[in-house]
């Protein structure tokens, strides 16, 4: 990489960047004004920053705050204006130092589910953070430092399945791990594979019989809808005729999903979370209804063929559409 103008000018529109600290990254007056920073700069003609500020506050949601001054936002709303203004420049690689330092587990959450969204639309998501539980569960590959140096590079299991390492680094182990050694040295199962959440460390605790996986699991259904699709309301309706309690068993899952929920044009029960509540729900033998947006639709048929692919549980997904009801 060159340091010349030319060269950092490429950076700055391929790498976005969060600080921990929202308050060292904003300093425009209104939260319109700091979005548009970085798409001004670029030269971009009007038409496309006033686009790209209201893409990057809907994925944020804060479109109802745009004029709002930010010195009247909360510290969870400037760390939002902080993550738009990054989002508005389009980047391919994203960096977020601490992210969920400050958060309360609803808007953690939320970060972490956007985070997932991001990257299935094909940005690269790097995260630099003490929060060893959230690193666990969502990462693909981790990287530890020590005294300034990178000693460890590999899987999130591969790291915690080396005791040692964690050990000299001082590391608590997640949650789902230190249940698992126990699960290994009070009823003698092996070790790996190391579960990642819940879902999976139930499954590993608790294993289902087979007469279960057949009268109860056999039945639990994530019944898909998609909400960019102008006859949504017409599909929901129709998948929740067979539910007892449509609204318990239900979710928003992605940006598009939660925004329709908070504007009261879809009644869900779990507003974040919702994919891991469909699985487990879907594993007690419940149908569960999931609103979610086109891109993402692959995303949920990938975390159901891993679990799968790591527990060996079979849950069954219906997307629901206009022309498979015709």
């Amino acid at each position: 990489m060159r340091y010349d103008k030319r060269s950092l000018s490429a950076l700055r529109m391929n790498v976005g960047m969060v600080l921990q600290n929202p308050d060292d990254q904003i300093f425009s007056t209104t939260v319109e004004e700091d979005v548009a920073f970085g798409p001004m700069n670029l030269r971009l003609p009007r038409e496309e920053v006033e686009k790209r500020i209201d893409e990057a506050l809907r994925l944020v949601w804060l479109e109802d705050l745009r004029e709002r001054p930010t010195q009247q936002l909360s510290f969870g709303q400037r760390k939002r204006v902080s993550l738009a203004g990054a989002l508005a420049m389009r980047p391919k690689v994203l960096i977020m130092d601490e992210p969920t330092a400050g958060l309360d587990p609803e808007m953690v959450h939320e970060l972490m589910e956007l985070s997932d969204e991001l990257n299935h639309r094909g940005m690269t998501m790097v995260m630099s953070t003490h929060d060893i539980e959230t690193a666990y569960q969502w990462a693909d590959e981790m990287k530890v430092m020590h005294q300034g140096r990178i000693i460890y590079s590999g899987t999130p299991e591969e790291l915690f399945a080396d005791q040692r390492l964690v050990d000299r680094l001082r590391l608590v182990p997640p949650f789902p791990v230190l249940m698992n050694q126990q699960l290994h040295h009070r009823r003698a199962r092996p070790l790996a594979p190391l579960p990642k959440n819940l879902m999976e460390l139930a499954e590993k605790c608790f294993p289902c019989s087979r007469a279960i996986e057949e009268s109860v699991r056999s039945k639990g259904t994530v019944r898909i809808i998609d909400v960019n699709d102008p006859d949504y309301a017409a599909q929901a309706e129709e998948a929740t005729r067979s539910m007892e309690d449509p609204h318990c068993f239900s979710g928003a899952y992605g940006a598009k999903a939660r925004r329709l929920a908070r504007e009261g044009k879809i009644s869900v029960h779990n507003s974040f979370h919702a994919m891991d509540n469909a699985i487990l729900q879907a594993s007690l033998g419940n149908e569960y209804l999931l609103y979610t947006e086109t891109p993402l639709i692959s995303l949920v048929e990938s975390n159901l063929e891993r679990l799968e692919e790591r527990t060996g549980v079979v849950l069954k997904a219906e997307i629901m559409t206009k022309r498979e009801r015709e």
